[in-house]
């Protein structure tokens, strides 16, 4: 059984618009579930924060959202990327590469000798 992680704080917001770009519109649940996929099942998906998310990026505008009907027949509400969503994506990808490449130096360093 592979150990699950916590999602970090301030990355779900990141997953959430990578998300919708890479598969356009999804409910919710198929946005969690594909964070989790993605990380081949990695990532401990809490469905409580998932929510709370979407309201937030609902309201700064990078989202929207409308009401359709799930693969199981049931209605939901269906999130999409807005172009204020896609610039905020691509600043949020850019800070956390230059955040990956800096932790990736400290990484690398070799002990004092």
């Amino acid at each position: 059984m592979k150990e699950r992680a916590e999602v970090w704080q301030g990355t779900l917001a990141l997953m959430i618009l990578r998300t919708l770009d890479a598969m356009g519109p999804l409910h919710g649940f198929g946005i969690a579930r594909r964070i989790e996929q993605v990380s081949q099942d990695r990532l401990s998906i809490n469905y409580g924060t998932v929510y709370p998310a979407l309201i937030r990026l609902e309201q700064e505008g990078s989202i929207d959202s409308e009401w359709g009907v799930s693969g199981n027949r049931r209605k939901a509400k269906y999130y999409r990327l807005t172009a204020a969503g896609r610039k905020h994506l691509k600043k949020e990808t850019r800070q956390w590469e230059q955040t990956a490449a800096i932790v990736a130096r400290f990484l690398q360093m070799e002990p004092d000798s």
